[in-house]
């Protein structure tokens, strides 16, 4: 027990040092290719640039905490990215179309499909801006934003990106479809994910030519940097209770950090 209470502590402490302060964002307006307006937040390194830049793609339950803030975890990764020289660019492709959260529809109003084109559109608007390197353009996506990512490395446009990085994505309706990456492509999975398994994905990445990381013991949502580990419902859970277990590894968090923005770093 005490052993167990030690190492409880010690991963809470983990999460407290490297927990990040929070992020200067602007919000932007970005044109649609479909009609109106989606909403972006602009984060930016310090200094006049030309910068690379990142676009983030949130879950399934939107970018904004019940507090109305933006989710942790996006917030913390934009601060890691800024700080590093990167401008980050949030897109909300919830919001717009007033939807909440999907996270338990299995019929889903707005699919990855539909979410790609939002990408795309943040691309354009990348750009047009003058504080911006053209050709450093690179996208990440969580779970649902993961799996919209894959769906936007799949496509010809995906050139226009320099990286594609998926975080814990559902991977079987790309291996029906024969999926292939057109640009470089990095799939980080949970080896212990019950909600997006690793199988799938790890078996995607061999034939689609994208690299394929997994994290023994790790779950869904294991690089946020404080979501305690729990049990909720949700649809598409591998399990027969319908349930999914979600929450913070650091160990798996701290080399998914080094790993991506080693990644970012490659001409």
């Amino acid at each position: 027990m005490i052993a167990r209470l030690a190492r409880a502590l010690l991963a809470l402490l983990s999460l407290a040092v490297t927990a990040a302060p929070a992020t200067a964002f602007e919000r932007v307006a970005l044109p649609s290719r479909e009609s109106g307006d989606l909403v972006g937040w602009l984060a930016q390194p310090a200094g006049t640039g030309p910068f690379p830049a990142v676009i983030g793609l949130h879950g399934c339950a939107g970018l904004y905490a019940r507090s109305g803030e933006i989710n942790a975890r996006e917030s913390d990764w934009s601060q890691r990215l800024t700080a590093a020289g990167y401008v980050v660019l949030l897109v909300d492709s919830f919001g717009p179309r007033g939807i909440k959260s999907l996270c338990n529809e299995r019929e889903r109003a707005l699919t990855p499909a539909g979410r790609a084109r939002d990408a795309f559109a943040a691309i354009d608007w990348l750009d047009r801006q003058s504080f911006v390197q053209k050709q450093r353009i690179a996208l990440i996506g969580w779970s649902n934003g993961g799996s919209t990512a894959l769906r936007v490395a799949g496509a010809p446009e995906a050139k226009r990106l320099r990286h594609v990085v998926t975080f814990y994505p559902g991977c079987r309706g790309f291996l029906k479809r024969g999926w292939q990456a057109q640009t470089e492509t990095a799939i980080f999975q949970g080896l212990a994910d019950d909600w997006t398994p690793a199988a799938p994905c790890e078996e995607l990445a061999r034939s689609g030519g994208a690299r394929f990381v997994g994290f023994p013991g790790a779950y869904h949502d294991f690089d946020h940097p404080s979501l305690r580990l729990r049990e909720r419902k949700a649809a598409h859970s591998q399990r027969p209770d319908g349930l999914v277990t979600i929450g913070s590894d650091p160990k798996a968090r701290a080399e998914a950090i080094d790993a991506v923005m080693a990644i970012l770093r490659k001409p």
